[in-house]
């Protein structure tokens, strides 16, 4: 099987790509897996480490074609707040829990959770369903659709503290550089 060993960021190819692959935000992050083009290409996706990819970005076959990665819509809660301020504060508390967030401006997207959704709506946010393709933020420390370094840190947060976080909640040793 043929394999993918590059991947070209986003702007930095061009031309028609010989196939493309649909993949949410999940499946962009990956190191190695087979995978099955739009048009049936089939090929490995083989890098020396996992990466998170972006729509956009593109996969160099070992045959020099590229597969172009297309975010797949899913279902996802849409914030607004009635001003910058109520949605700063959204954002924060979405933050603190660790959610990935896709931040657009005016308005913020994060995956469906009846919890959260009751949180922001308690917050003064409105919440809409969309489906959408989900590119949320990277974070100081690589969370999310990022290219490069992953932090490699994960909290299984529940609901049941008022914080988000659960009791046995380790903290985050920092270095001094690390929060500018």
């Amino acid at each position: 099987m043929i394999r993918a060993l590059e991947v070209l960021e986003v702007g930095t190819w061009s031309g028609e790509p010989a196939d493309r692959v649909d993949l949410d935000h999940d499946d962009r992050h990956r190191r190695r897996v087979a995978m099955t083009g739009e048009a049936g290409t089939e090929f490995l996706l083989d890098l020396p480490k996992a990466m998170a990819l972006r729509a956009g970005d593109a996969l160099k076959l070992e045959d020099g074609r590229l597969v172009e990665v297309v975010a797949a819509p899913e279902a996802l809660v849409e914030i607004v707040a009635e001003d910058m301020g109520h949605l700063v504060k959204i954002a924060w508390h979405l933050g603190n829990r660790h959610l990935p967030t896709q931040l657009l401006g005016d308005r913020l997207r994060i995956r469906r959770d009846h919890v959260i959704e009751d949180m922001v709506e308690r917050l003064g946010g409105r919440i809409a369903f969309v489906t959408e393709p989900f590119d949320p933020e990277g974070g100081a420390y690589g969370h999310g659709a990022v290219h490069g370094h992953e932090h490699g840190h994960h909290h299984g947060h529940g609901a049941g503290a008022d914080d988000g976080h659960s009791p046995d909640h380790g903290h985050h040793h920092h270095g001094p550089h690390d929060h500018g």
